[in-house]
């Protein structure tokens, strides 16, 4: 099954303490290890027959919370690390571009879905039919996804993601987080 990836090379980040990120690690791999439960679970219980009962439907549905919390976890963590700018030379930096007006337009959206009120992942989507780039706001993990698209940048702002660091003032941990970015994974992702 699924198998909890090693994050450890974060630790020193810049605007990120160890306590932080040890326990957000701590985080993710509940998710993969409740993703690889539940995944037995259903296996299980499709195996003994018992498709038709609340219990296999609550596990269905509980299935799409855990994997998507492990997957954008990993894509989170994968986005980070960076020490550059973005190159606005490169294929994302003209995609942004073009699809905002700057770089600039879109970092202030994305800056701005980041500090809204409430629990979620902003997430930099590409349309895979249209190209369209979006940012967009997600409260759960497994509900408000585009469908047909591919996320590009993601950005915890569950507090976990931020509280043990910065408390309330979401808006450091945002620009901590911008400052951290591994342009290269996220463009790879276009």
């Amino acid at each position: 099954m699924y198998q909890a990836k090693n994050y450890s090379h974060l630790i020193g980040m810049e605007g990120f303490s160890k306590t932080l990120l040890e326990n957000h690690f701590t985080l993710y791999n509940g998710y993969v290890t409740n993703t690889n439960k539940v995944a037995d679970l259903l296996a299980q219980m499709l195996k003994d027959g018992k498709t038709a009962t609340p219990e296999y439907a609550e596990m269905k549905r509980r299935f799409g919370w855990e994997f998507n919390g492990m997957r954008l976890h990993e894509f989170y963590f994968e986005n980070l690390g960076g020490k550059k700018a973005l190159d606005k030379n490169s294929a994302l930096g003209k995609a942004l571009a073009q699809q905002f007006g700057s770089v600039e337009n879109w970092e202030t959206d994305f800056k701005a879905a980041g500090a809204m009120r409430g629990i979620g992942w902003v997430i930099l989507y590409k349309d895979d039919v249209s190209g369209t780039l979006f940012n967009t706001w997600i409260n759960e993990h497994d509900g408000g996804h585009l469908s047909g698209c591919t996320p590009v940048l993601i950005m915890d702002v569950f507090e976990h993601a931020f509280m043990v660091d910065y408390g309330l003032k979401r808006a450091d941990y945002i620009a901590a987080f911008m400052k951290n970015v591994d342009w290269e994974k996220a463009g790879a992702r276009i």
